[in-house]
């Protein structure tokens, strides 16, 4: 693998500044006024609750003590609720209150609906190109799970390292 350029280094930075503005920009559709943390919490507890606050923390790679934050906002909120594992009082489990999966539900089409009409104006050809894309983020997103690395563990950890664009076919 060859070594990343000053090209690459721009390349990572666009994206990284893209996948922020766009994630600004879908935030942006939603009425319900949470910050981006609450956001991303309720979409864990949405897709894998009922979920254990350390287990949050981990899914959303913050401090329990931050999570024990967000979660006390969203549940003031009714957006969530929070009960304690009979067998161990120690641990506390958080799931989607009924009343937000109908507000959560409309925030996601109106998100969708928004998307698909950003993405109406592009051709058959760039379809193409943003299947590819969509699989490689979630690649990236998808390689970054909760056993991550820390930096001291691996000497090459703040080096991006990927295929350059001449071993795939020029793409």
């Amino acid at each position: 693998m060859t070594e990343p350029s000053a090209d690459d280094d721009a390349l990572v930075a666009r994206l990284s500044l893209s996948v922020a503005r766009l994630s600004c920009l879908l935030r942006q559709q939603e009425d319900k006024g949470l910050t981006p943390a609450a956001a991303a919490a309720l979409a864990t507890i949405v897709t894998q609750g009922p979920i254990t606050l350390g287990d949050l923390a981990v899914a959303e790679k913050v401090s329990p003590s931050t999570i024990t934050r967000v979660v006390s906002g969203l549940e003031s909120r009714g957006l969530v609720e929070r009960s304690i594992e009979p067998t161990d009082r120690r641990v506390h489990r958080v799931r989607m209150a009924p009343r937000a999966r109908r507000a959560t539900e409309v925030y996601r089409s109106k998100r969708n609906a928004w998307l698909a009409e950003q993405l109406q104006r592009d051709g058959d050809l760039e379809r193409a190109r943003l299947v590819s894309t969509v699989e490689l983020l979630e690649s990236l997103a998808g390689s970054a799970g909760p056993e991550l690395a820390s930096p001291a563990d691996d000497a090459t950890a703040s080096a991006p390292r990927w295929p350059r664009a001449e071993k795939e076919g020029g793409r």
